[in-house]
């Protein structure tokens, strides 16, 4: 097994609406903001290479959009989903699998392409694609609050292609914010977390390497900076499930020594953890390629 890390690109968003309660005076210190309010992160996506499947876990959010819509995240930097594969010596069309944390547009927005006839088609036309039936369910009918983050023609596109297979999960849902784990029927060394604070069944890929367990950490944690408890994103549904969910997870990452892969953070692509006596902190940041 290889794994890359796939970076589809740059954007901004709000400081205060990455952040939550707390104030700007805190998380400035962590993300700069600039002098609209907005800071930076990252699109990072992971391929992975075992056999003969090609996995990617999320696609970024694409270039399908209009200019309006481009004009509200900024979007900036010279990578790309097409040539950070390139990179690694692959296509989309080698692409086996796409594994979709969850459906908000930064995440699943590369998944379809538009023609130049305006037709919407997947963007990895030889890969199976992988969702779950809570979320897709969710998504499909979002709430009001959620609705600008769930576009249909990210969605919809993919069930059209019949290229969509959704995880079955009996117990998506656990108390006191335990993460339900699933294993995956892709690949043996793939399995899937499931926290239900940011989104409905957001799934959380975790992955066997070189005998240490990586988790892909979506927006539970989108970057190094919301590992202290109370930093949570306005954007989660449900906070109070966040901080549980947080809460549980950091404890068991520190207790199996687990490496957290950010698919945010624009600075830092993995860490571990370990207790000190202000909590739970940062031991060691690195790379794929140290591990």
């Amino acid at each position: 097994m290889k794994l890359y890390p796939i970076n589809a690109g740059n954007f901004k968003l709000d400081g205060g609406a990455m952040f939550g309660v707390v104030p700007k005076s805190l998380w400035n210190k962590l993300n700069p903001a600039d002098e609209n309010n907005m800071c930076s992160w990252a699109l990072r996506c992971l391929l992975i290479e075992d056999e003969d499947k090609l996995i990617l876990i999320d696609t970024g959010m694409g270039n399908k959009q209009d200019a309006k819509f481009f004009s509200h995240y900024y979007c900036f930097g010279d990578d790309s989903l097409d040539g950070s594969l390139e990179k690694h010596g692959f296509t989309r069309e080698n692409i086996t699998d796409v594994v979709l944390t969850h459906l908000h547009f930064d995440h699943c927005g590369a998944a379809i392409t538009r023609k130049e006839d305006g037709t919407l088609i997947p963007n990895f036309p030889n890969a199976t694609y992988w969702s779950n039936n809570a979320h897709w369910q969710w998504a499909i009918h979002p709430n009001a609050r959620e609705k600008a983050s769930f576009l249909s023609e990210n969605i919809l596109p993919i069930t059209e292609s019949r290229q969509l297979k959704l995880v079955s999960s009996s117990n998506i849902e656990l108390n006191n914010g335990l993460l339900a784990q699933e294993q995956s029927n892709i690949i043996s060394n793939l399995s899937f977390r499931f926290a239900n604070g940011h989104t409905k069944a957001m799934m959380l890929p975790q992955i066997v390497y070189k005998g240490r367990t990586i988790v892909y950490m979506a927006d539970l944690l989108p970057s190094i900076a919301h590992i202290p408890l109370p930093y949570i994103m306005a954007y989660d549904m449900f906070p109070m499930i966040s901080l549980e969910e947080k809460k549980s997870f950091l404890q068991e990452a520190v207790a199996n020594d687990y490496v957290l892969f950010f698919e945010h953070d624009i600075q830092v692509e993995c860490c571990t953890l370990h207790n000190t006596e202000k909590g739970i902190k940062v031991k060691e940041v690195f790379t794929l390629n140290d591990i």
